[in-house]
């Protein structure tokens, strides 16, 4: 059954279907100013802002592991539990805070505008360098992999995809929202499908959740691993459009979704480690089992599932910084679009040189901006309440998160 729902892939019916009822929650009233974003839509944003779930479970997710595909289940496991402290100090400020802010309304409130306004700084820079950079490493690294044949294409796609991006964003909130929510759930029906493939051909689920790999690589493979889903927190920015009960549901959701469909597809790796070496591993594990149609498909999925996570980023920035500025959105979003697009033939110069310039810059950057939210909760725990020690505990776990992501990004680079 797997593998006849694998060579299917998505049904189209089911995509149209659920940008029906993406379209029609738009409109339920959810007591919120303005029109509401529906609990689908919101799903559907979660989704593909958490790494993007075919993404991480074709590629990155394996790429990490590979050392420790031996104890994949146990790694990707940890990975899971590890990530949960971050996502529920998210939560608990969004339990209190919804706002198109974000993580600098979360930091405000817990120690003041001046502050909030360094870490909305350092996260809007570390997220318009992802705009400008992640392009090159799709055009340049991710599909060539899928196809060789792109190569001649490369320059026009270096300009097209953010046109494209931008394109999107201008034609409105209704048609970001159908856009990635079609992403979304494509993705994840792509990503389950995979999942059911390595399962029915693979699945060794003894030794995979077994200490066969070495202690320290295991254990960087799960800390590694659990940093893939830090862009979970994009969604936080449309709190100020959704009722407070479909944010911290839809994340939740959509993290159990994606950790589940990532476990699925990778830990029973351990039974091959050699499907995790390669290029996009996804891709190889489709077509050892089903066939070059459906390893395709998996390829150029994994293409729009980082897409996707550039296009939830550009909507995050849209809501933060009006907030921080007292621009006009649209403004906003045209300016955001004409910059990458301006940007984007500047990196055909060298893209691999442009890409490696950024990365560092862009992921510090990020790490910072998330342990000022870490770090600062207890502060705004006190101010609602909230128990003492458990605040800090979550601080100090949620800060080492952060710190050992900096830390991470900065001997990745050196290596």
């Amino acid at each position: 059954m797997a593998l006849a729902l694998a060579a299917a892939g998505p049904d189209p019916a089911v995509l149209i279907t659920v940008a029906t009822e993406l379209i029609t929650s738009l409109d339920r009233p959810s007591g919120v100013a303005g029109r509401p974003i529906g609990r689908v839509a919101f799903l559907g944003v979660a989704l593909t802002s958490f790494g993007g779930p075919l993404a991480l479970a074709a590629l990155y997710a394996p790429s990490i592991v590979s050392d420790a595909a031996a104890s994949a289940g146990i790694a990707m496991a940890a990975a899971i539990v590890v990530f949960i402290v971050p996502l529920a100090v998210w939560l608990r400020y969004s339990k209190h805070i919804a706002s198109s802010g974000g993580l600098f309304a979360f930091v405000e409130a817990a120690v003041g505008r001046r502050i909030a306004l360094v870490q909305a700084a350092v996260w809007i820079l570390s997220y318009l360098l992802y705009l400008l950079y992640t392009t090159a490493q799709v055009v340049f690294d991710t599909l060539p992999a899928v196809d060789p044949g792109i190569r001649p294409y490369q320059p026009v796609l270096e300009i097209a995809i953010p046109i494209l991006l931008a394109g999107v964003m201008l034609a409105g909130r209704r048609v970001t929202l159908i856009v990635t929510a079609v992403i979304g759930f494509g993705q994840l029906g792509l990503a389950a499908a995979l999942g059911g493939v390595t399962l029915a051909n693979l699945g060794a689920p003894l030794p995979s959740f077994g200490a066969g790999a070495p202690a320290g690589s295991l254990a960087t493979a799960a800390a590694q691993t659990s940093l893939l889903y830090i862009c979970g927190s994009l969604p936080l920015f449309l709190g100020g459009e959704t009722r407070k009960r479909t944010v911290s549901r839809g994340i939740v959701v959509a993290y159990v979704l994606t950790a589940v469909v990532i476990l699925a597809a990778v830990f029973p790796l351990a039974a091959d480690p050699v499907f995790a070496h390669a290029g996009i591993p996804g891709m190889d594990v489709a077509q050892q089992f089903v066939g070059t149609g459906f390893a395709r498909v998996i390829g150029f999925g994994v293409v729009v599932s980082v897409c996707g996570v550039m296009l939830v980023e550009y909507l995050a920035l849209t809501r933060l910084v009006p907030v921080v500025t007292a621009w006009p959105r649209r403004r906003v979003t045209l300016g955001i679009g004409i910059l990458v697009v301006v940007v984007a033939p500047l990196s055909l110069i060298d893209p691999d040189a442009f890409y490696d310039s950024l990365l560092k810059v862009s992921l510090v950057a990020l790490w910072i901006s998330q342990l000022m939210v870490f770090a600062t909760y207890p502060w705004f725990a006190r101010k609602v309440g909230g128990r003492r020690v458990p605040a800090w505990l979550l601080a100090g776990i949620g800060s080492a998160f952060a710190v050992y992501g900096i830390w991470a990004t900065i001997q990745h680079a050196s290596s």
